[in-house]
């Protein structure tokens, strides 16, 4: 008999354990989703493909020419424990018809092996799951050079399904996402930086089934942005594809300048923070959105202690989840590296000149709220007004319309000067001239310099040195402006 006959490429899809166990209106509600989502997913490869949802299980049978990108979307998939992925045979109705199939897949692989037969089975049938794994062992040592059954710890395994007359042989078995399937557990806004935290925060909330919008705040320009918006893409594209989800870009330029404006050097970084979750908490509103999300962890910055977390919380009534506040960073960086985002966040420059030299780490409530009156929250509410909504699946598209502040980091490659444009630090030392001129007296001083010259903006992060690059190519027409990054 052709091995291809009545072949079909399957995966039996085995649900995540906290489903089995919901009442029975909770885990058909759950089931459900899953089964709808993997209808929204499979609808953008193949119109071929086909999904069975059970009260336990899923099925999903596909062309072979998808295999592959089918096999990975389930293993991106949250609800799913476990892939079986199985080659399926119609008409098993005997032993002999049984053994010989199982025969043809499998002999070529046991020469010189030892093996066991496992099987399970479910329907009516004239044998027993013990005899069904005797009659396919002994015809299997009988035909091949496999040197004998062994039922601890073989060589092969050879794992097979009978449903009634449906023959699955378990060719492969995978480890799936685990969770909850997207949309079951609500919506919540993460407020992402594109770094390692708030991107594997936002990936901890899609495996736990939360539909995650995203939330920008711009300190950086368009270089910032790019690279903010390409990780967002990447998270959906590979964990929530299944829904519609929104990035929120907010302009904090003016609400920077006011900051420094307005809030001693001690307390900028708390009130940053504060700032963003009031901002956020407005735009969740809109949203009807109930939940926000950060990616901050106990202790890891100055702004991020149990008391500047409670200084920060007290301006936002929502709840703010922060899944990674007892991860320690090389705990959040392996699952970074396990989702297949560290190299964007290892290329994605922070904040910098927003943080002080020296930050308070155990703020004052009382200091706080008389530093907070001295903000004009105009500017907040202006920024949240002009706030910037697409969907992420736009993203693409968007970006292309953006174009980010060109960055050198080689000094060899051209007649440069490097100015230095941060505050109260010690000038960087380059092979070229260099000027140090603090970044709020920039816009005021960079007219007054030879504009023959090349200039090239440096700050710790590279983000400032991008916003006002940015900023005096846009506002200026400045072409001789790019961004120092060394290597």
């Amino acid at each position: 008999m052709n091995t291809a006959q009545n072949k079909k490429q399957k995966f039996i899809l085995k649900l995540f354990p906290e489903i089995m166990i919901k009442g029975s209106s909770a885990k058909r509600q759950m089931v459900g989703q899953l089964y709808t989502n993997l209808l929204s997913i499979f609808a953008k490869i193949s119109s071929n493909i086909e999904v069975k949802k059970f009260s336990d299980k899923m099925e999903v049978l596909c062309p072979t020419q998808v295999l592959p990108e089918v096999r990975q979307r389930l293993l991106d998939t949250s609800g799913i424990e476990q892939i079986l992925e199985v080659i399926q045979f119609d008409d098993m109705d005997t032993l002999d018809k049984i053994k010989v199939k199982v025969g043809e897949l499998v002999i070529d692989s046991l020469n010189e092996k030892t093996f066991v037969v496992r099987a399970k089975r479910s329907g009516k049938h004239e044998f027993t799951s013990i005899e069904l794994e005797r009659t396919v062992g002994g015809y299997l040592l009988a035909h091949s050079n496999a040197t004998k059954v062994q039922m601890k710890n073989p060589d092969v395994t050879i794992s097979m399904e009978l449903i009634q007359n449906q023959l699955n042989m378990i060719t492969t078995k995978y480890k799936g996402l685990s969770g909850f399937p997207i949309g079951t557990q609500g919506d919540i806004l993460s407020l992402m930086s594109g770094g390692f935290d708030s991107t594997v925060a936002s990936y901890l909330t899609m495996k736990r089934g939360i539909k995650t919008h995203f939330i920008f705040f711009n300190l950086g320009g368009n270089a910032h942005e790019i690279g903010v918006k390409q990780v967002a893409l990447y998270l959906w594209n590979k964990f929530g594809s299944s829904h519609k989800v929104k990035f929120i870009t907010v302009d904090f330029e003016d609400v920077l300048t006011e900051i420094f404006r307005s809030t001693p050097p001690a307390y900028m970084g708390v009130t940053l923070k504060r700032l963003m979750l009031m901002a956020s908490e407005k735009i969740a509103d809109e949203m009807e959105i109930d939940a926000l999300l950060t990616g901050e962890s106990v202790a890891q910055v100055s702004s991020q202690t149990l008391r500047n977390l409670a200084i920060i919380d007290e301006v936002c009534s929502k709840l703010i989840l922060r899944p990674l506040s007892t991860m320690n960073k090389p705990e959040i960086m392996s699952i970074a590296d396990d989702i297949g985002t560290r190299h964007f966040a290892e290329a994605m420059p922070e904040y910098c000149g927003v943080i002080s030299q020296n930050p308070i780490t155990h703020g004052s409530f009382k200091r706080m709220e008389k530093v907070a009156l001295k903000f004009d929250y105009d500017v907040l509410s202006k920024a949240v007004e002009e706030a910037q909504h697409i969907y992420v699946h736009q993203i693409v598209d968007d970006v292309n319309t953006l174009e980010a502040v060109e960055v050198v980091s080689d000094l060899s490659s051209g007649e440069y000067i490097v100015i230095d444009i941060r505050e109260d630090s010690e000038p960087i030392k380059t092979s070229v001239e260099t000027l140090q001129i603090p970044f709020h007296k920039l816009k005021k001083e960079f007219p007054t310099l030879p504009q023959d010259k090349e200039y090239l903006l440096y700050c710790d992060k590279g983000i400032l040195s991008q916003l006002h690059a940015q900023y005096l190519k846009d506002e200026s027409n400045y072409e001789n402006i790019r961004v120092y990054r060394p290597q």
